[in-house]
């Protein structure tokens, strides 16, 4: 496995990460020993990133047990902010619950750090000063070694780095995004501003969210476990560029997923991808493509069914800032909305 440096933190991780979300048992691996020995295999294999979230179930809990015995030898990362239960309180990047967030990590994780600690969503009702600063008192603490961002729009990344330089905080150093083959949209703005500010890129949803398994065909069953709940699954312009790109894996002679795989990792902006595996011959055949790499006409090809920079459709659970989501903020009230 080759080691690249996190931003510039200095932190060497694996282009591929490991992403735990499917260790929670609510809804992933049911089984927390099956979940530990998919993480020491993954480690084996010589991935040193482990990613997390508070907002997972229990995936952090799931973790922490795995990583008792070998907690220093992995670079440990979790996030924040996404409600994890009903109480309002209990979600947001305000200091109020940075503070009592991080400690709950830490408990479940079993550790007395954080590698790297992420706003898991932007806050739009939190002051960006608020949250770096109850970060920096974390950094200063010892209890998380670095911070970061995901899912944050290009305008959310320079104002964070503003605030930064202007208040004398810490900066954020890396920056967790939605990219694939079918969502290259952070390949515009995101990823050259992550590589100005010298911030480490995280990935998640490097398969697509499933559609770039190999498993998601057009017009044939769809055996996919959220199919019925995420609506890019069955978008047909989505499942249209799928089928130009499965002859395209089979003419390189590659399974779609180390296609998928391989693709992300060649950006120079990216730094790690997470590998989000629920079965153990889920994470086998994703260790197999650890050493393809990609041509540059297998890329140009890419290039020409999914441009540069542009989305096939939408992820489902991709970020949608206020000024998107909520139509009060981007509709005049129906007396003004004529022009006389």
């Amino acid at each position: 496995m080759q080691y690249r440096t996190l931003g510039r933190t200095g932190i060497k991780v694996s282009p591929y990460a490991l992403g735990t979300m499917m260790f929670a048992t609510s809804f992933g691996n049911p089984d927390p020993d099956d979940s530990a020995r998919m993480l020491h295999k993954a480690l084996d294999a010589g991935i040193n990133f482990i990613d997390t979230a508070d907002a997972y179930g229990d995936s952090e809990d799931v973790v922490g047990k795995a990583l008792e015995s070998c907690r220093d030898d992995v670079v440990l990362a979790t996030k924040f902010g996404r409600p994890v239960d009903a109480n309002p309180h209990h979600q947001g990047a305000s200091r109020r619950w940075i503070v009592t967030a991080v400690e709950n990590s830490l408990r479940r994780l079993r550790t007395d750090h954080i590698d790297l600690y992420q706003v898991h969503r932007t806050d739009p009702g939190t002051d960006i000063e608020e949250t770096l600063s109850a970060l920096t008192d974390l950094l200063r603490s010892g209890k998380v070694r670095a911070i970061g961002t995901s899912q944050s729009l290009a305008s959310d990344i320079v104002e964070a780095q503003w605030v930064a330089e202007r208040r004398g905080l810490a900066r954020f150093r890396t920056e967790q995004s939605a990219y694939s083959i079918l969502n290259r949209g952070v390949e515009r703005e995101v990823f050259p501003l992550a590589q100005r500010f010298g911030m480490g890129t995280l990935i998640w949803g490097p398969l697509g969210q499933g559609l770039l398994t190999g498993r998601v065909r057009k017009g044939g069953e769809n055996d996919l476990r959220r199919a019925p709940l995420l609506r890019h699954l069955t978008d047909e312009r989505r499942l249209d560029v799928v089928e130009e790109l499965v002859p395209l894996a089979a003419e390189a002679g590659l399974p779609m997923t180390h296609l998928a795989m391989a693709f992300v990792i060649a950006h120079p902006g990216v730094t790690s991808a997470l590998l989000g595996p629920r079965t153990m011959p889920q994470l086998d055949d994703l260790l197999t493509g650890v050493e393809v790499r990609l041509t540059d006409d297998v890329l140009d090809r890419i290039d020409e069914i999914v441009p540069p920079g542009t989305n096939v459709g939408a992820l489902d659970q991709n970020y949608q800032p206020p000024a998107v989501a909520d139509p009060n903020l981007r509709r005049r009230p129906l007396a003004e909305r004529a022009a006389a």
